[in-house]
């Protein structure tokens, strides 16, 4: 009980941190709104004439005549059912496990609280109903991306005698980190996961590889590109070059080198004491190989998929509109499947179970973090929060306790809102132009704070959950919520300091 009342206060924290921020005037009043800078105006009105509409905090005008933007309409309890969510995720586990994961109950929780919350946005009539319309958009992209990734990878089965010594483990580590901006965090995570918890079989303690495998591949080695983790890909959509993350290589480095080093001494004294040898007598007689080579080629689809929507390849240098990209990767994802046997799937205990938990919760926080969002943008200012490292800690503060995507967006809203700039159509692209160093030094903050401190915490960032689930059905008992927070608290936190320290004071 103790446990869960110290979860209920500490995403509580996470309530207080947004309602703080908005003065306690209720619905009727509307804070002053900053007004765009002519830079922004001008790229609004471009953008205007290019693409449809797209905003979160602007009410839905065909012909481009705006209204209150939705942050200044919402009153602050408009944040109350999105906590609850969160409340509900750590909570649950932990109090009712048996009822937790069953995938239908997650899916009761999120219509419990995201159908009022949709119901009440749209009777601000158009700007309510747009921002749910973008929110689905993000939704959508976000799943499809993740879901393309996940069926691909369960086709790739990576085969071999590997023995789980601490230097065969650590180059499993090193490899999912170099690769995961590549795939993504979710491909690169689905790829290895499985022949590392093979190689480990028979150990009793392999707990921390699992841990350490979610802190690097599934989490800190997406850094280098929009396709590496579902935050920067986010950013992408909204304006973010392509290219512009590889920027961040020292941080990546820094964070990755150390986990590394760390995991090494770790599971050198773990092996030392562990009174079983690791892996069973069969695995001498496995060649190492790669089955389902083909989905290889699948996963480069998705690369360029990505890739040229954004640059706009075959569209005249501007974005795909919305949907091109998004069928494309599900065929992909859909002719993988097809193209791959049932029984190489059967071979990686491939099953839909984690992406639907995936898509479940995520709809439900999608749908409530819409007036979050919204009340982030209009009121930025006033949360205190305008240092690069002051984002750094704010982002990953977040990211540690809902999905670090939607973090990802609200603290960019924040930035944009704080510097006069809409957060409309590919608004990042305008606030990097008109905030020039002091905007790439915020966005570098923001950018390294979600994706780093998603490895924080089990609700942190979307594989997470992947990988717990797939380590329990391999009989690998995991931590629980908190156990896991002991080891994160314990390692990444004094990380971020010296990363603080380095790149962002």
């Amino acid at each position: 009980m103790y446990q869960v009342v110290r979860s209920a206060l500490g995403l509580w924290a996470v309530t207080i941190l947004l309602v703080g921020a908005v003065p306690a005037t209720g619905r009727a009043q509307s804070p002053e709104v900053v007004e765009p800078s002519a830079a922004a105006v001008a790229a609004e009105h471009d953008d205007h004439a290019k693409q449809p509409h797209d905003d979160h905090g602007a009410t839905d005008d065909s012909h481009g005549d705006h209204g209150p933007k939705l942050g200044s309409l919402l009153p602050p309890f408009a944040v109350i059912p999105f906590s609850i969510l969160l409340l509900c995720i750590a909570v649950f586990p932990l109090a009712n496990p048996h009822w937790w994961e069953h995938n239908s109950n997650k899916g009761i929780i999120a219509g419990v609280l995201g159908v009022p919350v949709a119901a009440y946005l749209a009777s601000f009539g158009g700007s309510g109903i747009h921002a749910m319309e973008h929110a689905a958009k993000e939704y959508v992209s976000f799943l499809l991306l993740l879901g393309s990734l996940f069926a691909i990878s369960g086709g790739i089965y990576v085969r071999g005698a590997f023995r789980g010594t601490p230097v065969v483990n650590a180059i499993f580590l090193a490899l999912g980190g170099a690769i995961a901006s590549l795939i993504g965090t979710t491909g690169a995570s689905m790829v290895l996961i499985r022949p590392l918890l093979r190689a480990n079989r028979g150990r009793s303690r392999v707990a921390h590889v699992v841990v350490f495998f979610i802190f690097i591949v599934s989490n800190c080695g997406g850094l280098l590109t929009p396709l590496g983790d579902p935050p920067l890909f986010l950013g992408f959509l909204k304006g973010v070059p392509f290219e512009w993350t590889l920027r961040l290589f020292p941080q990546w480095l820094l964070v990755n080198g150390i986990l590394l080093g760390a995991f090494f001494i770790w599971d050198t004294i773990a092996s030392k004491t562990d009174p079983h040898p690791g892996h069973g007598p069969e695995a001498a007689q496995i060649t190492f190989g790669l089955e389902g080579f083909h989905n290889f080629a699948f996963l480069a689809a998705i690369v360029a998929i990505i890739y040229c929507s954004g640059q706009g390849i075959g569209n005249g240098g501007e974005p795909w509109p919305w949907g091109v990209s998004e069928a494309l990767m599900a065929l992909t994802g859909a002719a993988s499947f097809l193209a791959t046997s049932g029984a190489l799937r059967e071979k990686n205990n491939f099953s839909f179970g984690p992406i639907i938990e995936v898509a479940v919760l995520f709809a439900g926080i999608f749908v409530t973090m819409i007036p979050a969002l919204a009340l982030l943008n209009v009121h930025g200012k006033e949360l205190g929060v305008t240092t690069p490292m002051q984002y750094f800690w704010a982002s990953g503060t977040l990211s540690s306790f809902l999905d670090n995507a939607p973090t990802y967006l609200a603290f960019a809203a924040t930035a944009c809102g704080t510097a006069g700039v809409p957060d409309e159509g590919a608004y990042m692209k305008v606030y990097l132009a008109q905030e020039g160093m002091k905007g790439a030094a915020i966005l570098a903050a923001i950018s390294c704070g979600a994706v780093f401190m998603g490895a924080n915490t089990y609700i942190g960032n979307g594989p997470n959950f992947m990988v717990k689930a797939i380590a329990e059905e391999n009989n690998i008992r995991m931590p629980g919520f908190f156990g896991y927070m002991a080891y994160s608290v314990g390692i990444l936190i004094p990380i971020f300091i010296v990363v603080t320290f380095v790149f962002f004071l």
